[in-house]
């Protein structure tokens, strides 16, 4: 919300961030490729299969990790100012490739930490480089509050359980082994932070350290927030992005126009095959449906 530090890179945050997204993985099984939580926002990079499952998936990420780190926090209004961008990454390997190293740099490509590994936040860049499982810490509150109600003694330990899941390679990377694959990883992490120690050198400032940025406040608002048009595709070729766009003007035709003559009246059973795979049908129309008064 207005760019708050609310995501604040302290240990206790960092662990939420990963346990509630192991959670959200092992009930709506997405496969993760990396990952990178920053003050004021966070970037998965991810393959679903289908918008349904995403959705699903990131309907209960976001609301539930509002919800614990708002408390966290001790942030009582609305946690997320918009709704979540979804951007659809091509199957080019560079396209890939380049997201990958995108969510490496973040951190040191603001000047805040030296080196990938150094960011204090929830980050994907151990787990890449060692192959082990991320886990965090999952609360289990619905459980908590029926135990109260039920008049049980409650111990909050006792409704505390750890969620892990393992990272999945790039789908370009699928065929390789475990050892060669974060080899990889490493060297795009060497690349990063040859990156960083050049832009440090040239400008001759200093990052601002895990120290400083683990003190700033999470309810403090920035003075000028960047606004940017998110982008329909990453791609790496113009002649694959423009085929996506094509494709993509194609689909949202086709859903107009079922959409049209379902609003005319249309049945929905009769308009199934018009809609374009990959959609969300329109819902039915609301019969309300009012008690008859007492006599």
């Amino acid at each position: 919300m207005q760019g708050r530090l609310l995501l604040k890179p302290i240990a206790p945050i960092a662990d939420l961030c990963r346990g509630v997204l192991a959670r959200a993985v092992r009930l709506y099984p997405v496969q993760v490729h990396a990952f990178i939580f920053l003050g004021n926002h966070y970037h998965l990079l991810l393959t679903t299969p289908s918008a349904a499952r995403l959705a699903a998936f990131m309907n209960y990420f976001n609301s539930n990790l509002a919800r614990e780190v708002g408390r966290a926090v001790r942030w009582r209004e609305k946690f997320w100012g918009r709704r979540y961008q979804a951007i659809l990454v091509s199957g080019e390997p560079a396209a890939q490739l380049d997201r990958l190293i995108y969510l490496l740099r973040h951190g040191c490509k603001e000047n805040l930490v030296r080196r990938p590994e150094d960011w204090p936040g929830a980050s994907a860049v151990p787990n890449l480089l060692t192959g082990q499982p991320v886990s965090g810490t999952w609360f289990d509150r619905t459980a908590f509050y029926r135990a109260g109600r039920n008049g049980v003694r409650l111990e909050r330990q006792n409704f505390i359980s750890t969620e892990s899941f393992h990272l999945t390679p790039l789908p370009a990377w699928s065929h390789l082994g475990p050892d060669e694959h974060r080899a990889r990883i490493a060297s795009l992490v060497g690349i990063v932070e040859a990156e960083t120690a050049r832009r440090i050198d040239a400008s001759g400032r200093e990052p601002l350290g895990r120290a400083h940025v683990q003190r700033q406040d999470p309810h403090r608002a920035p003075l000028l927030l960047a606004h940017r048009a998110a982008p329909l595709v990453h791609a790496a070729s113009r002649a694959v992005r423009d085929a996506i766009r094509r494709a993509y003007r194609r689909f949202v035709a086709a859903y107009r126009e079922a959409s049209a003559r379902f609003r005319l009246g249309t049945d929905l059973s009769a308009l199934l095959g018009r809609f374009p795979i990959g959609s969300f049908l329109p819902p039915g129309p609301f019969v309300p449906d009012f008690p008859s008064a007492p006599r």
